[in-house]
């Protein structure tokens, strides 16, 4: 079953409240965006709630279960010489990452197969999974990542490598079928049992080729997208013998 560990999921302090709300079922319907462009963006819980409270957009705050903002989980795999890791470190296309991941408000799990294509899109592709499955993979679960990269025997060697635990909050403009994801409170645990606390929001915007409203507002306020990866940045930090140069400039900044 999911981790919930010594320390509490935090209550969002990010403020929503002037959009209104919108469902999982009805974002699906426009502005699912599996197939698409990622920027990410290191900023204070301050920052963010500027943005929330001053961009015009036609917005909408995803509500699950009348809660703004819920806990997520996620599960990272890899081979024991962390492959998945370096195929990211060196830039190398196409690749892949292997994840379950629960969402505490719905009590619902995935596995999720997220691919980077020759042009740098991101493709996600995901499955109902088992929780009690979360730190393993299934038969079927490995049948579901080697289809998903189209290589039969990716999914071998892999095993959990890293856990993640954060509170989200998800905004949409109807207007453009965007969204930006808002993460706080992000702890991350390895297999040693090291533990990471990260006290920024990532914003992660969602787009296709063309930036989101919110990239424009980010980038009028001189915020520009940076490098960050839950999985391989925070590996980075907690592995210091791994190649980290893709991620130097975060890991030198912020930790």
């Amino acid at each position: 079953m999911p981790e919930m560990g010594s320390t509490p999921i935090q209550p969002s302090e990010l403020s929503s409240q002037r959009f209104s709300s919108i469902t999982l079922e009805e974002m699906d319907t426009f502005a699912a965006l599996q197939t698409r462009v990622d920027r990410k963006y290191i900023v204070t819980s301050q920052l963010c709630n500027e943005l929330l409270g001053t961009i015009k957009i036609n917005g909408q705050a995803l509500t699950v279960n009348e809660k703004r903002s819920t806990g997520y989980q996620s599960v990272y795999f890899d081979t024991p010489e962390f492959d998945l890791y370096k195929d990211a470190a060196y830039k190398r296309r196409p690749r892949f990452k292997a994840r379950t991941r629960f969402y505490h408000a719905t009590g619902k799990a995935m596995l999720e197969v997220k691919t980077k294509d020759g042009r740098g899109k991101t493709v996600k592709i995901r499955t109902p999974y088992h929780a009690e499955n979360l730190y393993e993979l299934t038969e079927s679960g490995r049948t579901f990542i080697d289809e998903s990269v189209q290589f039969s025997g990716s999914s071998k060697r892999l095993r959990p490598t890293l856990t993640s635990r954060y509170q989200r909050t998800t905004i949409v403009d109807r207007d453009t079928s965007t969204r930006m994801t808002c993460d706080e409170y992000l702890i991350c645990t390895d297999l040693e049992n090291q533990r990471l606390v990260f006290p920024y929001c990532i914003l992660e915007t969602k787009s296709t080729v063309k930036p989101s409203p919110f990239d424009k507002w980010l980038w009028e306020h001189e915020y520009r997208p940076q490098r960050i990866s839950k999985y391989c940045t925070m590996l980075a930090v907690l592995h210091s013998d791994l190649p980290a140069n893709k991620w130097h400039q975060v890991i030198k900044k912020y930790f």
